[in-house]
Protein backbone atom coordinates (compact mmCIF):
# COMPACT_ATOMS: atom_id res chain seq x y z
CA UNK A 1 0.00 0.00 0.00
CA UNK A 2 1.18 3.32 -0.89
CA UNK A 3 1.12 6.16 1.80
CA UNK A 4 0.16 9.34 0.70
CA UNK A 5 2.02 12.59 2.67
CA UNK A 6 1.71 15.90 2.69
CA UNK A 7 4.94 17.93 4.42
CA UNK A 8 3.69 21.08 6.28
CA UNK A 9 6.65 22.97 7.28
CA UNK A 10 7.70 27.25 7.53
CA UNK A 11 11.08 25.63 6.32
CA UNK A 12 11.58 24.88 2.82
CA UNK A 13 15.16 23.07 3.30
CA UNK A 14 13.48 20.94 6.33
CA UNK A 15 10.68 19.94 3.69
CA UNK A 16 13.38 19.57 1.47
CA UNK A 17 15.25 16.88 3.31
CA UNK A 18 11.61 14.93 4.44
CA UNK A 19 10.94 14.68 0.91
CA UNK A 20 14.53 13.35 -0.28
CA UNK A 21 14.01 10.81 3.05
CA UNK A 22 10.60 10.00 2.09
CA UNK A 23 11.40 9.54 -1.90
CA UNK A 24 13.95 6.59 -0.80
CA UNK A 25 11.09 4.62 0.62
CA UNK A 26 9.23 2.60 -2.56
CA UNK A 27 5.84 2.96 -0.30
CA UNK A 28 5.70 6.60 0.37
CA UNK A 29 4.45 9.43 -2.56
CA UNK A 30 4.51 12.77 -1.24
CA UNK A 31 1.45 14.52 -2.44
CA UNK A 32 2.70 18.00 -1.74
CA UNK A 33 4.15 20.53 0.59
CA UNK A 34 2.72 23.13 3.15
CA UNK A 35 4.72 26.37 4.55
CA UNK A 36 1.77 27.33 6.91
CA UNK A 37 -1.79 25.58 8.78
CA UNK A 38 -3.81 27.44 6.18
CA UNK A 39 -2.08 25.90 3.39
CA UNK A 40 -2.04 22.69 5.23
CA UNK A 41 -5.85 22.92 5.46
CA UNK A 42 -6.34 24.03 2.43
CA UNK A 43 -3.55 21.42 0.45
CA UNK A 44 -5.62 18.19 2.83
CA UNK A 45 -8.93 18.83 0.55
CA UNK A 46 -7.52 19.02 -2.28
CA UNK A 47 -4.12 16.42 -2.40
CA UNK A 48 -5.69 13.52 0.16
CA UNK A 49 -3.39 12.47 1.83
CA UNK A 50 -3.15 9.78 4.35
CA UNK A 51 -0.68 11.31 6.78
CA UNK A 52 0.12 15.27 7.20
CA UNK A 53 3.87 15.91 8.54
CA UNK A 54 2.72 19.17 10.31
CA UNK A 55 4.93 21.26 11.78
CA UNK A 56 3.76 23.15 15.28
CA UNK A 57 5.16 26.76 15.16
CA UNK A 58 4.03 28.13 11.61
CA UNK A 59 2.90 31.94 10.54
CA UNK A 60 -0.26 32.69 9.37
CA UNK A 61 -1.62 29.36 11.44
CA UNK A 62 -0.24 27.06 13.37
CA UNK A 63 0.00 23.63 13.31
CA UNK A 64 -2.53 23.24 16.50
CA UNK A 65 -5.02 25.29 14.62
CA UNK A 66 -4.46 23.33 10.97
CA UNK A 67 -4.84 20.05 13.16
CA UNK A 68 -8.00 21.10 14.43
CA UNK A 69 -9.68 22.08 10.93
CA UNK A 70 -8.39 19.39 9.61
CA UNK A 71 -9.99 16.99 12.57
CA UNK A 72 -12.92 19.00 12.57
CA UNK A 73 -13.76 18.57 8.83
CA UNK A 74 -13.77 14.59 8.84
CA UNK A 75 -10.77 14.30 6.72
CA UNK A 76 -9.43 10.60 6.70
CA UNK A 77 -6.14 12.26 7.07
CA UNK A 78 -4.34 11.42 10.37
CA UNK A 79 -2.17 13.94 11.19
CA UNK A 80 1.63 13.47 13.12
CA UNK A 81 3.06 16.27 14.57
CA UNK A 82 6.98 17.56 14.20
CA UNK A 83 8.30 19.01 17.06
CA UNK A 84 11.70 20.16 18.45
CA UNK A 85 10.89 19.73 22.38
CA UNK A 86 9.17 16.13 23.38
CA UNK A 87 7.70 17.63 25.84
CA UNK A 88 6.28 20.80 24.73
CA UNK A 89 3.05 22.52 25.73
CA UNK A 90 2.34 23.35 21.90
CA UNK A 91 2.43 19.14 21.45
CA UNK A 92 -0.23 19.04 24.41
CA UNK A 93 -2.22 20.91 22.18
CA UNK A 94 -1.87 19.09 19.41
CA UNK A 95 -2.86 15.76 20.85
CA UNK A 96 -6.08 17.60 22.21
CA UNK A 97 -7.12 18.98 18.92
CA UNK A 98 -6.69 15.46 17.62
CA UNK A 99 -3.52 14.65 16.09
CA UNK A 100 -2.40 11.06 16.48
CA UNK A 101 1.29 11.56 17.73
CA UNK A 102 4.26 13.85 17.46
CA UNK A 103 7.67 12.85 16.40
CA UNK A 104 11.27 14.59 17.15
CA UNK A 105 12.71 16.84 13.90
CA UNK A 106 15.80 15.45 14.49
CA UNK A 107 14.21 11.57 14.70
CA UNK A 108 16.64 9.24 12.74
CA UNK A 109 15.17 7.88 9.22
CA UNK A 110 13.70 4.63 10.18
CA UNK A 111 11.81 6.35 12.92
CA UNK A 112 10.32 8.58 10.95
CA UNK A 113 9.34 5.99 8.37
CA UNK A 114 7.95 3.59 11.03
CA UNK A 115 5.80 6.21 12.45
CA UNK A 116 4.49 7.22 9.59
CA UNK A 117 3.74 3.87 8.36
CA UNK A 118 2.08 3.21 12.11
CA UNK A 119 -0.40 6.66 12.05
CA UNK A 120 -1.48 5.29 8.12
CA UNK A 121 -2.42 1.93 9.60
CA UNK A 122 -4.27 3.99 12.38
CA UNK A 123 -2.12 3.40 15.16
CA UNK A 124 -0.49 6.25 17.10
CA UNK A 125 2.70 7.47 17.16
CA UNK A 126 3.69 8.05 20.83
CA UNK A 127 2.59 5.18 23.96
CA UNK A 128 -0.10 6.71 26.17
CA UNK A 129 2.35 6.12 29.31
CA UNK A 130 3.97 9.47 27.11
CA UNK A 131 0.77 10.97 27.08
CA UNK A 132 -0.02 10.92 30.72
CA UNK A 133 3.59 12.41 31.11
CA UNK A 134 2.19 15.33 28.86
CA UNK A 135 -0.67 15.47 30.34
CA UNK A 136 0.76 15.47 34.06
CA UNK A 137 3.33 18.12 33.12
CA UNK A 138 0.27 20.37 31.96
CA UNK A 139 -2.35 19.29 33.94
CA UNK A 140 -2.95 22.83 35.09
CA UNK A 141 -4.82 23.16 31.79
CA UNK A 142 -7.17 20.68 32.18
CA UNK A 143 -11.18 21.16 33.75
CA UNK A 144 -11.81 20.21 36.79
CA UNK A 145 -14.27 17.42 36.72
CA UNK A 146 -15.06 17.82 40.28
CA UNK A 147 -16.14 21.70 39.86
CA UNK A 148 -17.41 21.09 35.96
CA UNK A 149 -19.09 19.37 33.49
CA UNK A 150 -17.69 18.92 29.64
CA UNK A 151 -19.49 17.72 26.95
CA UNK A 152 -17.43 14.49 27.04
CA UNK A 153 -18.98 13.45 30.36
CA UNK A 154 -22.21 12.57 28.70
CA UNK A 155 -20.09 10.15 26.60
CA UNK A 156 -19.20 7.94 29.43
CA UNK A 157 -22.95 6.60 29.94
CA UNK A 158 -22.46 4.68 26.54
CA UNK A 159 -19.61 2.59 28.02
CA UNK A 160 -20.90 -0.65 29.91
CA UNK A 161 -18.68 -0.94 33.37
CA UNK A 162 -16.18 -3.44 31.71
CA UNK A 163 -15.25 -0.79 28.66
CA UNK A 164 -14.61 1.93 31.48
CA UNK A 165 -12.01 -0.97 32.98
CA UNK A 166 -10.46 -1.14 29.63
CA UNK A 167 -10.42 2.76 29.52
CA UNK A 168 -8.65 3.27 32.61
CA UNK A 169 -6.25 0.54 31.57
CA UNK A 170 -5.66 2.20 28.26
CA UNK A 171 -5.35 5.65 29.78
CA UNK A 172 -2.75 4.01 32.58
CA UNK A 173 -0.21 2.72 29.54
CA UNK A 174 -1.38 -0.82 29.64
CA UNK A 175 -0.49 -2.76 26.15
CA UNK A 176 -3.43 -5.39 25.30
CA UNK A 177 -1.82 -8.01 26.77
CA UNK A 178 -1.26 -6.18 30.28
CA UNK A 179 -4.75 -5.36 29.77
CA UNK A 180 -5.93 -8.86 29.90
CA UNK A 181 -3.61 -9.89 32.56
CA UNK A 182 -5.18 -7.82 34.96
CA UNK A 183 -8.49 -8.40 33.96
CA UNK A 184 -8.49 -11.96 33.49
CA UNK A 185 -9.38 -11.97 29.67
CA UNK A 186 -8.24 -12.51 26.56
CA UNK A 187 -6.16 -10.10 24.21
CA UNK A 188 -8.67 -10.98 21.80
CA UNK A 189 -11.21 -9.61 23.94
CA UNK A 190 -9.51 -6.34 25.01
CA UNK A 191 -9.16 -5.48 21.21
CA UNK A 192 -12.52 -5.74 20.94
CA UNK A 193 -13.17 -3.59 23.77
CA UNK A 194 -11.10 -1.08 22.49
CA UNK A 195 -12.57 -0.65 19.23
CA UNK A 196 -16.19 -0.16 21.01
CA UNK A 197 -14.40 2.50 23.09
CA UNK A 198 -13.14 4.42 20.11
CA UNK A 199 -16.36 3.94 18.28
CA UNK A 200 -19.11 4.83 21.37
CA UNK A 201 -16.98 7.92 22.49
CA UNK A 202 -15.97 9.02 18.73
CA UNK A 203 -12.10 8.97 19.40
CA UNK A 204 -9.11 7.72 16.81
CA UNK A 205 -6.90 6.07 18.55
CA UNK A 206 -5.27 5.27 22.34
CA UNK A 207 -4.07 8.73 22.54
CA UNK A 208 -6.98 10.25 22.88
CA UNK A 209 -8.49 7.60 25.49
CA UNK A 210 -5.70 8.43 27.30
CA UNK A 211 -6.75 12.32 26.98
CA UNK A 212 -10.36 11.56 27.70
CA UNK A 213 -9.54 9.50 30.72
CA UNK A 214 -7.59 12.64 32.16
CA UNK A 215 -10.29 15.10 31.12
CA UNK A 216 -13.15 13.32 32.76
CA UNK A 217 -11.25 12.49 36.19
CA UNK A 218 -10.87 8.70 35.47
CA UNK A 219 -7.19 9.19 35.98
CA UNK A 220 -5.72 12.16 37.90
CA UNK A 221 -2.38 14.14 37.15
CA UNK A 222 0.53 12.13 38.88
CA UNK A 223 -1.76 9.14 40.20
CA UNK A 224 -1.67 5.21 39.09
CA UNK A 225 1.84 6.14 37.27
CA UNK A 226 2.70 3.16 34.86
CA UNK A 227 5.62 4.02 32.14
Amino acid sequence: MTVRVLLVDDQSLLRMGLRMALDSQADFDVVGEAGDGAQAVAMTRVSRPDVVLMDIRMPVMDGIEATRQIVAAHSPARVLLLTTFNLDEYVFAGLRAGASGFLLKNVPPADLFSGIRAVADGDSVMSPAVARRLLDAFAAHLPDPVTGRSAADDRLARLTARERDVLGEVARGHSNAEIAAVLGVTEGTVKIHVGRILSKLGLRDRVQIAIFAYENGIIRPGTNRHI
